[in-house]
């Protein structure tokens, strides 16, 4: 058997080869989607971790699962502080409820800042400046990738709603302590999802953690629904991921991660 050289070679072999990615909406676009290598760590009922690699459309259902912690952000565990490369599945995350939940699932996944073209977009990442939302908020810099949401209301958007609002961090931006970066070089960015949907701590602001959100599948092919739904094993339909814990702000769309 021939080792494929390219990673976008191989991606788009198993298109041709693989009738789940033959989605006819998809297929009928002038611009196709193109392919991202998405790596998952998972939590099997018995206890054990289950590590995969899949291949799949980036298109945003799929990437705003892999894309809202970058490398060395630090996670409040029952032990500690720990930056979110180092969890594994099964670690117990604190939660904003004063409890915690074990970690299921980790989405890993590689993004090139800024560079989007003409069948891609650019990845909006957001560097917090320490102290920029409060004391201690964040504790040190944090950087955010496009998928990340506070439980804050950013001033221009107060009045949208009653009660705390999920906001992604990009709607922080303001130019002076929290702006837009993208390094030259590629960065590594996870989520986390809990058997529940909550907001966990992270560099001492208040994230959300990774949740589809209640529509997110209904107007979705078979096809896309189904390669979605295979990267977690915990939950066969949407309602397998249960209620969000806070609504979450309406925003504009967001550019999503170029490929590598």
């Amino acid at each position: 058997m021939t080792i494929p050289q390219s990673l976008h070679r191989a991606a788009a072999n198993a298109v041709e080869a693989t009738a789940i990615l033959q989605d006819p909406a998809a297929l009928r676009s002038a611009n196709k989607p193109q392919l991202r290598r998405y790596e998952v760590s998972c939590l099997l009922p018995g206890g054990g971790i289950s590590e995969t690699r899949h291949i799949a459309p980036a298109l945003p259902l799929f990437e705003n699962a892999f894309s809202a912690f970058t490398r060395g952000s630090l996670v409040e565990t029952a032990q500690g502080p720990i930056a979110v490369e180092d969890l594994l599945p099964g670690d117990e995350i604190l939660t904003r409820d004063g409890g915690s939940q074990p970690l299921l699932w980790i989405g890993r996944t590689s993004v090139l800042p800024g560079r989007g073209g003409s069948r891609s977009r650019g990845c909006t990442l957001t560097s917090f400046m320490a102290d920029s939302l409060g004391l201690q908020k964040p504790s040190a810099s944090l950087v955010a990738g496009p998928a990340a949401r506070l439980l804050r209301t950013p001033p221009h958007m107060q009045g949208c709603g009653d009660g705390q609002l999920l906001t992604l961090a990009s709607e922080f931006q303001d130019g002076m302590s929290i702006f837009e970066t993208a390094p030259p070089a590629p960065v590594d960015l996870c989520h986390l999802c809990l058997p529940r949907h909550a907001v966990i701590t992270v560099g001492g602001l208040a994230f959300e953690t990774y949740h589809p959100g209640p529509d997110a599948l209904k107007l979705a092919s078979y096809a896309i629904k189904t390669l979605f739904l295979n990267l977690f094993a915990h939950a066969d339909s949407i309602q397998g991921f249960g209620p969000l814990a806070f609504p979450r702000a309406d925003s504009a769309s967001q550019p999503g991660p170029a490929i590598l």
